[in-house]
């Protein structure tokens, strides 16, 4: 590891927290970070770096690089999400949110608020680097697709990145612990509206009617099946029905139901397995009473898999940072990442860096109105990347991504 990046890092945390809590008191939802992405582009514009911005709508793209570099030098991408979700904040923090109903729940503004440290420590050292860094401040993570609207609007042309990088901070792992592992470590997820469609009628009268509520009960409890019946138990799956709309008085049998879930896993097979069922399942039942239906799908992302040469950089990296006892691997949750997308086309490494500090009350869990996360634990997450992009571009992309 380059000597001087965690000593740098460390010096960062007091900007970092100064640049969090700004990005916390101003919470924007995905494809609103106008003005997230206006201070971010500032700041890189400040380090005399060349900025695009509005790419994917409200992302910010900058390069760092070494005078005199070569065209055909490899590049390795650093990944930051900048969007809030829409929850009412009930921290009580002096930084809460001034945006009411709009929240930093997730630790996007720590995501945030490292990479422009990573920026500015790169900038610093940019002759030392055997290539190009393309910093990516990504809008719009929480289920909205900002990472392909950035592909799509060119994030990954001119030039074209060869590995990625990036990281979250997690309120639930140990403090300073950093999980770093080959393979799946989230899950692909899939959303859907399931709209039964029935005949209403007087709530005295059911023999008149087709009860799209009745139906839509029995769907919640059958769809339940594919997960404990027909997928393998040695394979990881998630079928919920998490909202479930039908009716407006109590006297009357609606003639309208929708159900809203998520499915998740790992496997595209699996994945295939879960929506056959689901059709099948909502075919039988529908037809057996009467019933007709429709299900709208959208494939919000696929499963984030770190490749094996980039998850063995970063774990040199971890050990390196946090100590050898820091660094860890779990098994992979059933959460979803759009940082799948720059995976998928640049192999890389996607870590969990621990944010928890129960004695002083961050323990909430992430997408909860009370989420915090211990703040001083952002230079680890500088260091790991600032050292990411270096270590890679020092050995070589080309030789260590053949899988």
């Amino acid at each position: 590891m380059q000597e001087w990046i965690q000593r740098e890092a460390d010096e960062l945390l007091p900007q970092l927290v100064e640049w969090r809590r700004d990005f916390h008191r101003h919470p924007e939802l995905g494809f609103e970070e106008v003005r997230t992405a206006g201070v971010v582009a500032a700041h890189l514009q400040e380090l005399g770096l060349e900025v695009s911005t509005g790419v994917g709508k409200t992302g910010v793209i900058a390069m760092v690089e070494p005078d005199g570099l070569p065209e055909d030098s490899e590049t390795v991408l650093l990944r930051f999400d900048m969007d809030a979700l829409p929850i009412h904040e009930e921290t009580g923090l002096p930084f809460a949110s001034e945006n009411s109903g709009v929240m930093h729940a997730c630790g996007h503004d720590g995501h945030t608020a490292i990479g422009m440290g990573v920026a500015q420590l790169l900038t610093r050292h940019r002759d030392e680097l055997n290539g190009r860094v393309k910093l990516v401040f990504q809008p719009a993570e929480e289920g909205l697709g900002g990472a392909m609207a950035m592909i799509e609007d060119g994030a990954l042309d001119a030039p074209q990145p060869a590995a990625a990088y990036g990281l979250h901070l997690w309120s639930r792992l140990p403090y300073n612990q950093v999980v770093v592992q080959p393979g799946p470590l989230w899950a692909a997820a899939d959303i859907f509206t399931l709209t039964v469609h029935g005949k209403g009628g007087h709530g005295a009268t059911p023999h008149d009617t087709i009860d799209a509520t009745m139906v839509a009960c029995q769907l919640v409890v059958a769809l339940q099946t594919i997960v404990s019946r027909n997928a393998n138990p040695s394979d990881t799956a998630v079928v919920t029905v998490g909202s479930f709309q039908s009716g407006s008085a109590g006297n009357v049998i609606s003639e309208r139901a929708v159900l809203q879930g998520t499915i998740r896993s790992f496997e595209p097979e699996v994945r295939d397995l879960l929506l056959r069922r689901m059709d099948e399942i909502c075919t039988g039942i529908c037809d057996a009473f009467g019933a007709s239906y429709e299900i709208d799908l959208q494939s919000c992302v696929p499963a984030t898999v770190n490749s094996e040469s980039g998850a063995q950089v970063m774990e040199g990296i971890a050990k390196a940072v946090v100590g050898e006892e820091n660094v860890a691997q779990i098994a992979p949750m059933m959460v979803g990442e759009d940082m799948a997308e720059f995976l998928n086309r640049a192999p890389g490494c996607f870590v969990l860096v621990g944010a928890a500090n129960p004695e002083e009350g961050f323990y909430s869990p992430h997408h909860s109105p009370t989420f915090d996360f211990e703040e001083s634990v952002m230079p680890t997450g500088v260091a790991l990347l600032a050292e990411a992009a270096y270590s890679q571009l020092a050995v070589g992309i080309g030789a260590g991504n053949e899988e």
